[in-house]
């Protein structure tokens, strides 16, 4: 199973890049331009990141971000999880930012956006890694910040192809964003939401009904609603869940505990992904194998998170076509009758 699961076709859609900041570049960009971090070594930083708690992870995670501040720091940074993604056959990945976690701090959107995009396109033509790249507005501050922050993405329409909303849902209900994503849908960006993670089944309901989003993020609350579950079986409705996120920040307390493969089982178009794999110990193929291992999943169960992920993708549907090619390839090389 494990040859299997590296080899894999694979394609990310929940993905933060600023959760991809390892120790080693921490401490490298804090040292470049000239950041005060409370870290001397490689072995400080990575025993921080052994956080129990999702405020001491959001405490960790704005430290991080703060040794972000040139258009090279984000292309190093993305460029990294690209190498990344070509070790683990990751062929398209969809990739969040956050850019009020850097505007606000005095970082201008296009440093942010260009240095990210740089990466991402030479990633694409050097190691024939698709992506798309979704704009996340913070739901722990104001629609008028998140207006103002789509309003500084216009001008990059062509580099940004959805806008999201993620962090904390407590206290953070879908409908404090319903005005700026109508406005974003308006303007011709897709949309997609983190809900049913730390917040009620009821934020999922709310998330396709006010802000019309294409597909979930996280969404594993659902199986508290049966209506929901039958609900994203019948449309399609997919869910990009993070497992070794979910166990770490305690949303399940062990992998076995887990309903990805109860979701599989019914019919959802369920997706395995990395969140802030920086953070959670695990990138892609250590999410696949940590659900494999839980649950004793078939080969063809596990092939099925990429067919549905490719499902769940924003490409054309050429695009996705070419990848199900590649993807059935890989299974009749794994299938074939021995003779």
């Amino acid at each position: 199973m494990e040859g299997f699961i590296r080899a894999l076709p694979k394609i990310e859609l929940h993905l933060h890049i600023e959760g991809t900041l390892k120790p080693e570049m921490m401490l490298e960009l804090a040292k470049r331009n000239q950041v005060s971090i409370p870290y001397q070594t490689i072995a400080d930083v990575r025993a921080a990141y052994a956080f129990s708690d999702l405020s001491a992870f959001y405490a960790l995670y704005s430290l991080g971000v703060s040794v972000l501040k040139t258009e090279q720091d984000f292309y190093d940074l993305t460029w990294a999880y690209i190498e990344r993604c070509k070790e683990e056959h990751v062929l398209h990945t969809e990739i969040s930012f956050d850019p009020q976690l850097h505007t606000r701090r005095g970082v201008a959107f296009g440093t942010v956006v260009n240095g990210i995009s740089r990466a991402l396109q030479e990633g694409c033509s050097t190691l024939e890694i698709t992506s798309r790249l979704i704009m996340c507005f913070q739901r722990d501050l104001s629609q008028e910040e998140a207006l103002e922050t789509l309003q500084q993405a216009m001008p990059y329409k062509d580099s940004i192809i959805a806008v999201g909303l993620d962090s904390s849902e407590p206290g953070n209900p879908p409908d404090k964003f319903a005005q700026v994503f109508e406005k974003a849908r308006q303007a011709g960006f897709l949309t997609v939401a983190h809900a049913g993670e730390d917040g009620p089944v009821d934020n999922i309901w709310h998330v396709l009904e006010q802000l019309q989003v294409a597909r979930i993020d996280h969404g594993v609350r659902c199986s508290d609603d049966e209506k929901l579950v039958e609900h994203l079986v019948s449309k399609r409705i997919p869910l990009t869940v993070c497992p070794l996120s979910n166990v770490r920040l305690g949303v399940f307390s062990a992998m076995n505990e887990h309903n990805i493969a109860d979701l599989l089982e019914r019919g959802v178009c369920v997706t395995i992904n990395s969140d802030d794999p920086a953070f959670f110990d695990g990138y892609m193929i250590d999410n696949f194998m940590a659900v494999a291992n839980a649950f004793k999943l078939s080969k063809k169960d596990m092939a099925n998170f990429s067919s549905n992920a490719i499902e769940a993708s924003f490409l054309t549907s050429d695009e996705k076509a070419a990848l199900r090619t590649r993807l059935q390839h890989y299974l009749d090389l794994n299938f074939r009758p021995i003779i």
